[in-house]
Formats: C-alpha cells, sequence, structure tokens
C-alpha cells in the first residue's frame, strides 16, 4: 500500500513538470508568432491551463503578472456566458473587455477548450497585448472606454473551427495596423492549440481521462502550502499609503493589509477617487498585482495557481481609482496598478521585520510613437504607430542593491532601439544608464536610464506618454534615500535643452527637436553612510555614481 502511494506521488509530479513544460511551450508558440513587438521583444503576454471550472492550473514562467493573475479571473467570465458544456471541439472564444480581461483594450485574451472523446477535459487561456484597437491610441487622454478603441465582448473567435469572419471584419475596419491585429488573434489561437495538442499526448501517456483528481491535488496542495506559511507570520493589521504623480493631479494609494489564519486580506479603502482620465484601473488588474505584492515575499515558492492565488483576498470601494466601474477610461491602468505592489510591501515591512525592497520607479515607462500622414498636419510620410517600453531602477533589496533598468514588477523586458528603428521612422540618439539616480544607502536604488528620440527624417512626430514619478520619486527605506524623479523634455538638434513636457498625454514633438525621457531610480536601503567602500568603488567604476 505504501509503494502504491510513493508512486501516486511520484507521477503525480511528473504530470506536474510535464504541465509546466506543457504552458511553457503555449508561451513561447505565442512569443514566435506573435505580430505585435511587444509581445515578441518584450514578453507583455500571460499563458496558461484552467480546469473544467475555470481554475487555473498552472501558468508559463514567461508573462508578466498582470496578465496572469487578471487571466487567472477572467476564465470565470467567459464561462460564465458560455458554460462549459455548451462549448464544442473548434470553439475559440476571444474578448478584450477591460472588466472581464486584464483591464485594458489592447489586451486580448483568448480561451480555447479542450476535448477528450467528445467531452471537454480542460481550458488554455492566453493573452497578449497588440500594440493598436483604434480610438484615441494606448494612452492617457480618454474620457471613457469608448473613446479608448474597440470593445469586444466576450464572443467566439472560432464557431466549431470555422472563424467568425464578422468579428475579423469589424476588427480590420476599426484598428491603424489591421494585418497586426488579426495576426496576433491567430497567434492566440496558435498558442492554445499548440498547449492542447501537447495536453491530450500528456493526458494518453500517464492514461488520464480527465484531470479533475489531478487539479484538486494541485490546488489543494498550492493552497496548503501557502497557508502554512502565512500562519508563520505574526497575525494583525498594518497600513501603507504612497502618493502618485497621476494624470493632473496627485493620486493617493492607500492600503490595510490583514493576516489572519485563514489567509491575507488587502484592502484599499481611502484611495483616491476615479480620474477623469484614463488612468483608472478595473478591480481584477487591482487583484492581479496586490496579490503579486504579496506573493514576492511570503509563500513565493509555492506555484501560482487557483489555489495560492485564493489564500490573498484584495479589495477595493467601487468608485476608486483601484474598482472604476464602467465606462470609465482605462487605457493607461498601469501606471497606477503597477505601483501596487510596493504599497503591499511596505504594509508588510513590520511583519516580515523589514525584509522587504525599497520602492522602485514600479511602474512601465510606455511611450507610444506616432506619426506619418492622419496624425500630423501636412506631414508627407507613412503613418505609424509603435508602443516601447523602457524602465527605471528597482528598491534597493534586503542585503542587495536594487536591480537597474528592470522592470518591476511587470518583468517586461525593454524594446530594443533596433527593433523600434525597424518598425518606425525613428532614430534613437542615446540609450545608456542615468548615473546617480539610484537612492543613496547601505545599499543603493537601481539606476534609470536616459533615451533621446528623434525622427529618421527630422520631420514632427507625436508621442502618447504615460510616465508617472516625475514629482513623487520612489521613497527610501530605513534610512535610505530617494530615487531620482523621472524627466522628460525637449532637446534641439545641438542638444540645447528646451521645455519640460508632461509625464501623461499626447504632446508633438517639432520638428528639429527630439525628446529624452530620463526615468526614475529605485530608493536606496539602509544609512548611506554604512555602505560598503568597495561597492561605493565599483559605482564610480561603472559610472552609476
Amino acid at each position: 500500500m505504501g509503494e502504491r502511494v510513493e508512486w501516486d506521488a511520484i507521477k503525480a509530479q511528473i504530470v506536474w513538470d510535464r504541465l509546466l513544460a506543457v504552458v511553457e511551450e503555449q508561451a513561447q508558440t505565442l512569443v514566435r508568432t506573435a505580430f505585435s513587438t511587444t509581445v515578441r521583444e518584450a514578453g507583455d503576454l500571460s499563458a496558461g491551463v484552467f480546469d473544467r471550472r475555470g481554475r487555473m492550473l498552472a501558468q508559463a514562467v514567461t508573462g508578466t503578472p498582470g496578465h496572469v493573475n487578471a487571466m487567472a479571473a477572467s476564465v470565470g467570465f467567459f464561462l460564465q456566458c458560455h458554460p462549459v458544456d455548451s462549448l464544442q471541439a473548434g470553439d475559440v472564444l476571444v474578448t478584450n473587455d477591460p472588466w472581464y480581461g486584464t483591464g485594458h483594450l489592447n489586451d486580448f485574451t483568448v480561451v480555447t477548450p479542450v476535448f477528450l472523446r467528445q467531452r471537454c477535459v480542460a481550458l488554455f487561456a492566453a493573452t497578449s497585448h497588440i500594440a493598436d484597437v483604434g480610438g484615441l491610441g494606448f494612452g492617457p487622454d480618454g474620457r471613457q472606454v469608448f473613446e479608448e478603441g474597440l470593445n469586444i465582448p466576450i464572443s467566439h473567435l472560432f464557431l466549431g473551427g470555422e472563424p467568425n469572419t464578422v468579428l475579423l471584419d469589424i476588427l480590420r475596419a476599426n484598428v491603424r495596423d489591421p494585418r497586426a491585429a488579426e495576426g496576433d488573434l491567430y497567434s492566440l489561437a496558435a498558442c492554445n492549440d499548440a498547449g492542447a495538442r501537447r495536453l491530450l499526448a500528456t493526458m494518453e501517456e500517464f492514461g488520464l481521462d480527465d484531470l479533475e483528481a489531478v487539479a484538486e491535488r494541485i490546488i489543494g496542495q498550492s493552497r496548503g502550502a501557502m497557508l502554512a506559511d502565512v500562519r508563520e507570520l505574526p497575525q494583525g493589521s498594518w497600513r501603507n499609503a504612497m502618493r502618485i504623480d497621476g494624470y493632473d493631479e496627485p493620486v493617493d494609494l492607500v492600503c490595510t493589509l490583514t493576516i489572519t489564519d485563514d489567509g491575507i486580506d488587502v484592502d484599499f479603502d481611502g484611495t483616491s477617487p476615479v480620474c477623469a482620465h484614463g488612468i483608472n484601473v478595473p478591480l481584477t488588474y487591482t487583484q492581479a498585482y496586490a496579490s503579486f505584492g504579496v506573493r514576492c515575499v511570503v509563500g513565493n515558492d509555492v506555484p501560482n495557481n487557483a489555489g495560492s492565488l485564493g489564500v490573498v483576498r484584495v479589495t477595493a470601494p467601487q468608485g476608486c481609482i483601484l474598482n472604476a466601474p464602467r465606462p470609465a477610461a482605462v487605457s493607461a491602468r498601469h501606471a497606477v496598478g503597477q505601483m501596487l505592489p510596493d504599497v503591499v510591501l511596505g504594509c508588510l515591512a513590520e511583519p516580515l521585520g523589514g525584509q522587504v525592497p525599497a520602492e522602485g520607479a514600479s511602474c512601465l515607462f510606455g511611450p507610444v510613437f506616432l506619426g506619418g500622414r492622419g496624425v500630423i498636419p501636412r506631414a508627407s510620410g507613412e503613418p505609424f504607430v509603435i508602443n516601447a517600453f523602457y524602465a527605471g531602477g528597482s528598491g534597493a533589496r534586503p542585503g542587495k542593491d536594487g536591480l537597474d533598468c528592470t522592470a518591476f514588477p511587470s518583468g517586461v523586458r525593454s524594446t530594443p532601439v533596433e527593433i523600434s528603428e525597424n518598425a518606425a521612422p525613428l532614430v534613437i540618439w542615446r540609450k545608456e544608464y542615468r548615473p546617480g539616480s539610484g537612492g543613496a544607502g547601505e545599499f543603493r536604488g537601481g539606476v534609470g536610464q536616459v533615451m533621446e528620440f528623434g525622427h529618421a527624417a527630422d520631420e514632427a512626430f507625436a508621442v502618447s506618454k504615460m510616465f508617472d514619478r516625475l514629482h513623487h520619486p520612489a521613497r527610501g527605506r530605513l534610512g535610505g534615500g530617494p530615487g531620482a524623479p523621472a524627466e522628460v523634455y525637449l532637446v534641439d538638434d545641438n542638444g540645447t535643452r528646451g521645455p519640460d513636457l508632461k509625464g501623461m498625454g499626447r504632446e508633438v514633438i517639432p520638428a528639429g527637436h527630439r525628446m529624452v525621457l530620463e526615468t526614475a531610480g529605485g530608493g536606496g536601503r539602509g544609512k548611506p553612510e554604512k555602505r560598503d567602500p568597495d561597492a561605493r568603488e565599483g559605482d564610480r567604476r561603472n559610472g552609476l555614481i
């Protein structure tokens, strides 16, 4: 009997390892087939496998917490509209609805049921960021979601294996780059199909008729392991607040975190109300990044799935900027939502004995460049739109410096210079470290970077900016200094500095000028006088101070 139990445990571990391999192949298929540079080059995506009840069993390592954890909730919304027993082989579902997906219209989530002997045994889901969905374009200037682009309700992308041509016609007619938008939807369907084929081969190999027992074991063990880690922490409530720039007035993010015997509750009561512009955050995205903040330091070796995620419960009052009701504008929801892990980590500093990092730049610096005919008056060039990602410095860590030019918490990669210059008539004249931007401390905050963007033909072009930390830099911890605030401004062809630009919104870069972006640094940790002299000398040698 003991040998049987031991073999069942070994078999379960092998199946679990195989599931991880399956979802990683799913994600890599998406990367290889995607049209948008944000997916191919930056990894702005998610992929995962779900049971028949819509519970996430495993996620790919490749991907962002905002996509992964929001997608974990979104599959349940799909099944509310299309119950699992109503689906058939060849069906593929899709939506980019911010409140049923990952928080804004640029992210499309595709869900595919998997059938074994005419019965649905699992679902695969994947999300990717499509560069343009029409409307005002990716940016914070919208007043309502209706202005921000095409909103596709939960619908069939394929029905019984046949494409929904009406939906695809509508999509192509409403976006600036129809080829890329349609291609990205096919890439999402293709990656789910790759996952489905691998899963069916795994089930055949292990003689599985369904995944129900596997799902219960995975979710149960993950929940139990997460609860065990939570129960090692002191119980009580802790509060933290962070002020950030917002669109045109500061935003206060206020958090109360409560640790009890049955989990962790994160509540954002006291947070600023909905903004009149597109930096509002649907609740699913708030839950995604707030729970990720907890998972960074509590149970971080426990698999991320429905079991472990269910131990962290996140709420925010409806009508605040972190639970924005429809039809609030939400295109730049990441500008606020990606600040939440640092807010949550501030709550956990005391119960974890100070073993949390300092605040970092946190939010991606994501300019959207536009130009050509129809965008710039009297422009003669071909129209273009490109979305690029750049990062500031992360906060100093317990016992370590912060990471330079690193996108925490999103984890996406910065867009390579060669890709941006190949995809649009842009020249990136500078891309270099920003010395001295990391907060001082025993452990230094990560430094940001300096980039200078110009038009290849020296023409005017537009940029839609979603930058924070210009007026409210990352704070240090335990006596560490703040990181440097971000800056964005014009220079002329001679390099003479011109006026500052706003952190948020679309502006035109005049002909003969370039835009310079200096991303924010991370906060330092510990008193600067305690810094090791060798580390200080290393900073000098590497040009970081």
